[in-house]
């Protein structure tokens, strides 16, 4: 029988037993989550408990498509990692571009669930039906460059298609993402970690299927349309000449930029870290994901000065900030230089830059100090020390004979392993540094000013995987007209950034939308700036599968998500306490800029989210909630 948008397969390998195998992932399990975060969130719940250690053999490592995954719709190239987070203890899941997911697509498969653990470093190689698990050892060390280098070079093909982990991933550490296309993270949540503890190294695709459509004229139609509307999007040209750098500039001006690990939103050096600057002095030329029109990476070049011959993709604006202006580093080619480097170690950028600004204000206030002469100089803005922390984080030094109990007596010389851990565990060893650990649920917080934006810290809150910028996404308060605000919302209060007004039912409304975008696999900084709609996509999947689906479905499909991932995260002892922001952002006024003044209150927005929600006040959703959307039936 044909299968329509989906392959309908789940590729299932056991690393410690070598066993491989493929299962029917039926029409139901499809039909209420459509792919991606979707399926991979429903077979994480069925197969983790509290008591799975994120880094052992039973914590699955899930990868998934999305039914647009592989096909003509533009920016369909995306694909889903999911996994118990060695990071946070609750749900790790990270979405990530490129072509790695569209080749998995076309070879057959919707998901693959890695578990157990090899005995040696392997490496897994899908080339359609042939499925191997291959030696990795000479593989193991070597950086995700190398390491896609030499696959490449030993298999004599350049066309397929490589994820994979740096050092980081094989040292376990914990903000360490899981790299394609050399530059493309599944970066947050640290799958990387997960994907080392196993001894996979890499997971190399190549697909020939191709992927049917239900209604060949009516799916050519929708790509049509879709493409008429991201072409004349007001947006389109800014997005794809400076992609999300053009963010940077932005959001300087609003006041809503971190400096100096979040202490103010403005960075008076901020015009050396420009989009425009970015791409008239580097940018060689522009790069897209698989079949996308707005192609808003780019390739750059760096031609003089201490880091000439740097060369590589990207950066993004959070990257932008993190390295940048929130370690007030305004050395443009520097950045560049450890954009690199953090994709060839296998490092989340965001975490990443998140970690050292809290060991430059801890040094700043005292709490870590210089022990000798040869010591790390960790004042603000060195761009030589941020380059050694990233290599020492990599390395996780010191990685052999750590002694628990010399730590906080050598804070210096153990500061490589202990940002690897995260914010929240290495302000357990710094004495009087926990307000300075910016985390939510325990992962670093993104790259906005949610003092300013009062919406994003409530999305902030509330997002299933921790301090996260695109769990909502909730940018009407910045770009949206008063007009459509309350054509949408009801309220023009939306679109105002300042007030508190209406933002529960924005943050609700996004997360619905972002969901489905990532289950869909579809590029939510394509669809949501761009203002495709839900009916779009409706229209699409419909012609695509030949199952109807209506734009309330999708939103449903949107609901029910949001409510396993909290489902999923009450599992785990997560509690309504942990829906909150760092104190920073509560008690302390944005000292300058143009949002200066301005706090969080999460809670003037909280208790009208969880209602909207169909939760009661401590964040638990109701029987009646679970029974609407088909929940715990079983």
């Amino acid at each position: 029988m044909t299968s329509y948008g989906w392959n309908k397969k789940v590729l299932k390998v056991n690393l410690t037993t070598g066993n491989i195998s493929t299962e029917t992932i039926s029409e139901e399990i499809l039909k209420n989550y459509l792919g991606g975060r979707g399926i991979n969130i429903k077979a994480l719940y069925d197969t983790t408990n509290r008591n799975t250690d994120p880094l052992g053999s039973d914590n699955p490592l899930i990868f998934g498509t999305g039914p647009l995954t592989g096909t003509i719709i533009p920016s369909s190239g995306r694909h889903n990692v999911t996994a118990k987070s060695p990071l946070t203890g609750i749900l790790g899941d990270s979405n990530s571009g490129g072509f790695w997911g569209a080749e998995l697509k076309q070879a057959g498969y919707d998901q693959i669930i890695v578990t157990g653990k090899a005995e040696r470093p392997a490496y897994l190689k899908i080339m359609n039906e042939k499925v191997e698990i291959c030696d990795a050892e000479p593989l193991w060390g070597k950086n995700v460059w190398e390491t896609e280098k030499l696959i490449k070079e030993n298999l004599a093909n350049n066309d397929i298609q490589i994820a994979s982990i740096g050092q980081a991933g094989e040292n376990l550490v914990r903000i360490s993402g899981i790299m394609n296309n050399l530059s493309r993270a599944a970066g947050r949540t640290g799958m990387g970690a997960v994907m080392g503890s196993k001894k996979l190294k890499a997971v190399v695709v190549r697909g020939s299927k191709g992927i049917n459509v239900y209604d060949v004229k009516g799916f050519s139609e929708s790509v049509e349309e879709l493409m008429k509307n991201i072409y004349s999007s007001p947006y389109y040209e800014a997005r794809s000449r400076f992609g999300t750098t053009m963010l940077f500039d932005l959001n300087n001006r609003l006041g809503n930029l971190h400096y100096r690990n979040a202490q103010g939103e403005y960075y008076h050096k901020g015009d050396k870290l420009s989009a425009e600057v970015l791409y008239q002095k580097h940018v060689t030329k522009l790069k897209a994901c698989f079949s996308c029109p707005v192609h808003c990476s780019r390739y750059y070049k760096v031609k003089s000065g201490p880091f000439a011959g740097t060369q590589g993709e990207g950066p993004e604006y959070e990257t932008m900030v993190s390295l940048g202006s929130q370690c007030d580093n305004s050395n443009l080619e520097s950045i560049l230089y450890l954009n690199n480097l953090c994709n060839q170690y296998g490092l989340d950028t965001i975490s990443t830059g998140g970690v050292i600004s809290f060991a430059m204000e801890c040094y700043e206030k005292g709490l870590l100090k210089k022990e000798n002469d040869n010591d790390l100089d960790l004042s603000w803005g060195n761009y030589r020390t941020i380059i050694e922390l990233v290599e020492r984080i990599s390395r996780r030094e010191p990685l052999a004979e750590i002694d628990q109990e010399e730590i906080p007596h050598k804070l210096i010389q153990y500061l490589g392993y202990l940002l690897g851990e995260g914010v929240k565990r290495a302000s357990k060893y710094i004495p009087n540094s926990e307000p300075y650990a910016l985390e939510i649920k325990g992962m670093e917080i993104a790259a906005q000013g949610v003092r300013g934006i009062k919406a994003m810290g409530l999305g902030w809150a509330v997002a299933s995987r921790g301090a996260d910028h695109l769990r909502a996404f909730p940018i009407a308060e910045t770009q949206w007209s008063e007009k459509d605000a309350e054509e949408v919302f009801g309220t023009k209060e939306i679109a105002n950034r300042f007030a508190y007004k209406g933002k529960a039912n924005l943050v609700k409304w996004s997360e619905e939308f972002s969901a489905v975008t990532d289950c869909l696999e579809m590029c939510k900084i394509v669809a949501m700036p761009l203002k495709l709609s839900m009916a779009n996509f409706a229209k699409i999947t419909s012609t695509l599968t030949g199952i109807k689906f209506s734009m309330q479905d999708l939103f449903t499909i949107g609901e029910r998500i949001i409510n396993l991932e909290r489902l999923y995260n009450l599992k785990m002892g997560l509690t309504y306490k942990d829906d909150r922001v760092p104190d920073r952002f509560k008690l302390e006024p944005v000292p300058e800029g143009n949002s200066k003044g301005e706090t969080l209150d999460v809670g003037k927005m909280l208790p009208e989210y969880y209602q909207l929600r169909g939760w009661n006040e401590k964040g638990i959703p109701s029987q009646e909630k679970l029974d609407e959307l088909g929940l715990l039936k079983n």
